[in-house]
């Protein structure tokens, strides 16, 4: 039988839990690709969802890490592989290729991001499809009409005693879950329907009050719901400052055009307005007369202490499941008004959390919603039984158990024992978990062998966890915490850890000796959320130097990596009711203090006669009861805030001092406020834009012609002239550190050169110190210091420039230049043409379902933001840093000429004569000799590495236009689909000779002292060269760590467009992928660490 589909199909665990990678050892490509075959030819056939998707993964892992890195395949394709049509389309086409002998490791690629795709769109499907089924969220799908609804508001939400103005408030309150167990994901929804015996954790409920901020401890999570005489929904987030009146289901139903998102998800998940009634004709207003009343409505309003966002509490999760209690609660769907949920009302409340994750578009796993429940519980996934949705389809339930920890099981005073030793903390970084969870998977359906023998390894530990609880024995949880994060989960997904983490225990163990027990890891990923055990006897010491330690090194940091907000430390403890209602009469019935100063701010913009009365006399009441407090003037400062419409919480002093750095930025970076309103008016007559970067429709784009570009070919170093330049000095190298990684951040703004990114030797290291770690070991090779100039930019200068003095250049002894920019672009708010161009144009799988509304949603809402803010204005509403831009790679080289430093370099180095210019990406270049080699013998002035095009590779193409051998980028291709019929793609690196390149600037390397003949001889060829506009994503940070993403227009000059110049004698040297390929992303880490590229690096820097 086929190995691999006996290991997927086996009920031996011996069988089922075999490794991929010794499935496939040994096995030459020919005889892989035969099992693969048969796999697929089983993959179509088996309905087993379990089955299905395993094969998906193992398809996947044995095209992308096995075939397409065989060097006896071909590293070339002249396959075409757009990424139109859905997954199988495409799977079905790139077999049909195959089968034709088209074999090459660009397709087995395209094959396996087609897999990997449809692995993940089937267990999506799957969690939809269980969610629909559970039991008490059925009738929510099948519901067709309001005539249908079933529920009522509870008749005491309705009744008004004599004298009450106020119709009764319904409060609940909820705590947020802590895992002291982590269980290596176990709680992610596959993992516990496929491994339910495997899925444990240890899930406590505890309330919260930031330390040194909130008075009191207390559940973090407050909803409320009353009838208002209104016929409509009025939503109302306390946190995030936003409230809102919905009059129709298209506005509650669209998840993408405000803040209120999750609340909408817990409306509808409640089963207030199901989920069957999206799309319809019905009539919101109609809908809530039959629930509530002729001529009534409901308001919602939500608010969770301003815990920040990233805490690793599952708030989100909490919080959904405190509206939906509330909600069900208020609609008789519960066995009482007001008090606690029983067991079987908090399982529904469960299910429907996970149902408005996916409504919202949040996410989580199955433990999340842990603080509904009380106190301490072991939560275990549940075995699929006949009569179970699950069953026949997956091993496990998408729901799990919970179990009480009482009695014996647990130690009577464990409570006031971890409130008493915890420190409890957010670092304040900004992180996206969602990569880390798709990696958890692979790992698991691929049973790799260290990450499998890792989470058996965590069973033990979990075992150990629950005894020291019983026991009461914190030093021996810490113990267990700590080795669980430090062993079983790095090894799991190195990528949890932090360098910020790592320096915080590090500082804390130095601190604190014998009173350090243990580091506690929360949720996805450190950096966020986290604890530290500390000896009791000195608690509250200690909680205090843990948040100096905290701000001190995220100070230290704050340049190489993404922080969201400044640390905090909680007070906390555990809640032993949980989640729990009140209903509130009189002047009682009153919403939080905020709500008032966000709904007042709105009410007075609107006539007196208009305004409810209801409303009128309540605020009325408020302020009466309120001038009697001390609150007051908080409140009132919140209210003229609001009510002036202040679109940010900064300071007029902060401004002020905001758009004084930013007149700073622009001085010292010599901004040519001639050219950008030149370029602003371009933009807006739609001279510029992302449709005009593209080249004309008639343009002719064909593939290379035979011979082009050269091999690299393996070559005795000590030969050719390569060893010559070398000894004699006539080589240096320029690295490209100008911009700060948006792909990397998401527009976080960090400088990427500085971020410690891989754990490598059992330290942290940055793309810098990779970088010039190589330029070492290359001047030890040929007892030779090459100079190792760093290009830098306004946003990365000073950071890089104190990473060098305090690293001593990172070890390497001989000389490394500064090369600061001075090239400097203003940002534009994006012209809504040139969004909706971007748009339609992106090739990308197409979005299913309910994705692709939310996409749709949001895009609406960035178009509503660029008209607001006004198309092509500049963009301002940002810290100063990210107003700005460099100008794109073609100036980081022309400003080299332009400040001295190429001048400076010359009269230290008069013999150099070659530069090779990279990418901070490029992690596998270096100074190789058979490249060196291979330039000096071509005698052009630019040699440009290129390396074989793979699916989802971006930055652009070697072609043939019109007759010309050049290099393209992507947005400059006449038609989307062209650069996916070209085999190569550009790597950036580039072999200079400098006396042509000079010249071709009409300079001399005398001419570089005369600062004016310098600008003049840049601006001559700058205007030689293409201007894009390109579309960025750049971070706005608010609140308690909330971001939002704004879209941004920004010019650029590519270096690659130096090859279209008629004068320019470029040659092209095709390379491997391990040097050439660029690290852009933190989703391709696992896949770059696994594919031997992270080998391939240490052998350069010679790490082990």
């Amino acid at each position: 039988m086929n190995a691999f589909i006996q290991t997927i199909v086996s009920q031996e665990e011996a069988i089922r839990n075999r490794s991929f990678e010794s499935l496939c050892a040994g096995l030459p490509p020919a005889r892989l690709l035969e099992q693969l075959e048969e796999l697929e030819h089983f993959r179509r056939q088996t309905q087993n969802l379990y089955e299905r998707v395993r094969a998906s993964l193992f398809l996947y892992a044995a095209c992308r890490f096995f075939l397409a890195n065989s060097p006896l395949l071909p590293a070339v394709s002249s396959g075409q592989f757009q990424l139109d049509g859905g997954a199988e389309h495409r799977i079905s086409r790139y077999w049909a290729m195959l089968r034709a002998g088209s074999q090459s490791a660009p397709l087995f690629n395209a094959l396996a991001r087609s897999y990997h795709q449809l692995s993940f769109e089937a267990l999506a499907h799957q969690v939809r499809r269980s969610v629909r089924a559970t039991k008490g969220n059925q009738w929510m799908f099948r519901l067709g009409h309001l005539e249908d609804h079933p529920i009522r508001i509870h008749p005491a939400l309705l009744q008004r005693r004599p004298g009450e103005r106020l119709f009764p408030l319904l409060v609940e309150k909820t705590a947020v879950r802590m895992d002291l167990s982590h269980s290596g994901w176990s709680d992610i929804f596959f993992l516990g329907m496929d491994f339910p015996e495997g899925a444990r954790v240890v899930n406590v409920s505890i309330d919260l009050g930031v330390y040194g901020r909130d008075k009191h401890i207390k559940p973090p999570i407050e909803t409320y719901v009353r009838v208002i005489p209104e016929p409509l929904l009025r939503l109302t987030s306390v946190d995030l400052n936003t409230t809102k009146d919905l009059h129709d289901l298209d506005d509650l139903f669209n998840f993408g055009n405000d803040y209120l998102s999750l609340v909408k998800a817990g409306v509808i998940a409640s089963g207030l307005i199901p989920p069957s009634f999206e799309g319809t004709s019905q009539s919101l207003s109609h809908i809530l007369g039959r629930i509530v009343g002729p001529g009534m409505g409901l308001e919602v309003v939500t608010q969770v202490n301003d815990i920040p966002k990233g805490s690793r509490f599952a708030v989100s999760t909490n919080l959904l499941a405190s509206m939906i209690s509330l909600l069900m609660r208020a609609t008789g769907q519960t066995r009482l008004l007001q008090g606690e949920l029983n067991e079987m009302e908090r399982r529904l409340v469960a299910s429907r959390a996970i149902l408005g994750e996916w409504i919202g578009g949040s996410g989580g796993g199955w433990q999340d919603s842990g603080g509904i429940w009380p106190g301490i519980k072991v939560i275990t996934g549940a075995v699929a039984q006949e009569g179970d949705p699950e069953y026949g389809i997956s091993r496990g339930c998408l729901l799990p158990r919970h179990r009480m920890l009482t009695g014996q099981e647990i130690h009577p005073e464990i409570d006031r024992l971890l409130a008493g030793s915890l420190v409890l903390m957010h670092g304040g970084m900004a992180q996206n978990v969602g990569p880390i969870l798709e990696m958890v998977t692979e790992k698991y359906l691929l049973r790799s062998s260290k990450a499998w023998r890792a989470r058996l390894h965590m069973y033990e530990i979990f075992d150990d966890i629950l005894e020291s609880l019983r026991q009461g024995d914190i030093q021996r949880l810490a113990h267990n915490t700590e080795q669980n994060f430090f062993h079983p989960i790095k090894t799991i997904i190195p990528w949890t850890s932090t360098h910020f983490t790592e320096q915080i225990v590090a500082k804390a163990k130095a601190a604190f000796g014998k009173d350090y027990w243990g580091f506690l890891m929360l949720g996805g990923m450190s950096g966020g959320g986290m604890g530290m055990f500390v000896n009791p006897a000195r608690y509250e010491q200690y909680k205090q130097q843990v948040l100096e330690i905290l701000q001190q090194t995220k100070q230290e940091l704050s340049h190489a990596l993404p922080f969201a907000m400044d640390p905090v430390v909680y007070n906390f403890r555990i809640n032993t009711k949980g989640t729990q209602a009140q209903l509130l009469r009189g002047s009682n019935a009153l919403m939080p203090n905020r709500y008032y100063a966000l709904q007042v701010a709105e009410l007075v913009r609107r006539p007196a006669a208009e305004i409810p009365w209801l409303r009128r006399a309540e605020i009325d009441l408020f302020t009466s009861l309120e001038a009697r407090q001390k609150d007051a003037f908080p409140l009132l400062r919140t209210l003229v805030r609001n009510l002036f419409a202040v679109t940010d919480t900064t300071s007029q002093e902060e401004r002020s001092a905001q758009q004084a750095e930013a007149e700073r930025i622009r001085r010292e970076n010599d901004f040519d406020y001639i050219q950008h309103e030149e370029l602003r008016e371009s933009l807006k007559k739609g001279l510029i834009g992302l449709s005009r970067n593209r080249l004309p429709l008639e343009t002719e784009i064909e593939e290379v012609p035979e011979g082009e570009p050269k091999l690299l070919q393996p070559h005795d170093p000590a030969a050719g002239p390569a060893k010559q330049a070398l000894q004699a000095g006539k080589v240096g190298i320029l690295t490209l550190a100008g911009g700060q990684g948006g792909s990397w951040t998401r527009g976080a703004g960090v400088v990427k050169a500085l971020n410690p990114f891989v754990e490598i030797a059992g330290k942290h290291r940055s793309f810098l110190e990779i970088h010039l770690t190589k330029t070492a070991r290359t001047a030890e090779k040929w007892q030779y210091s090459l100079p190792h100039i760093v290009a830098t930019s306004y946003l990365t200068h000073e950071p890089i420039a104190t990473a060098l003095r305090q690293t001593q250049h990172f070890g390497y002894r001989g000389e490394v230049y500064l090369s600061p920019g001075r090239s400097l672009g203003q940002r534009f708010i994006p012209m809504i043409r040139d969004l909706q161009f971007l748009w339609e144009n992106v090739l990308s799988a197409e979005a299913r379902d309910h994705g692709q509304k939310v996409q749709a949603a949001v895009r609406a809402a960035m178009i509503q933001w660029a008209r607001e803010k006004g198309e092509g204005t500049d963009y301002t509403a940002n810290i100063p840093d990210q107003r700005f831009s460099p100008l794109g790679h073609w100036y980081e080289l022309s400003n080299l000429l332009r400040n001295g430093v190429l001048a400076k370099v010359l009269e230290q180095h008069p013999r150099l004569e070659t530069l090779l210019l990279h990418s901070i990406d490029t992690l596998g270049v270096e100074v190789n000799p058979a490249a060196l080699n291979a330039h000096l013998a071509s005698g052009s002035m630019l040699t440009y590495e290129i390396i074989p095009r793979w699916n989802g590779d971006e930055g652009g193409a070697l072609a043939r236009v019109n007759g010309h051998l050049r290099l393209v980028e992507d947005l400059a291709f006449p038609r989307e689909g062209d650069p996916y019929k070209l085999k190569y793609l550009p790597t950036l690196a580039t072999w200079i000779q400098l006396d042509p390149l000079l010249k071709l600037f009409g300079l001399s390397r005398q001419d570089l002292q005369q600062q004016e003949k310098v600008n003049q001889a840049i601006r001559r060829l700058a205007q030689r060269m293409p201007t894009y506009v390109t579309i960025k994503e750049v971070k706005y940070r608010w609140g308690q760590g909330q971001e939002d993403v704004h879209p941004v227009a920004q010019v650029e000059k590519s270096w690659n467009d130096m090859s279209l110049l008629p004068e320019v004698k470029a040659h092209y040297l095709l390379v491997s992928r391990y040097r050439g390929q660029s690290l852009r992303s933190p989703d391709q880490l696992d896949a770059w660490a696994n594919d031997g590229s992270l080998d391939y690096v240490k052998s350069l820097c010679g790490w082990k």
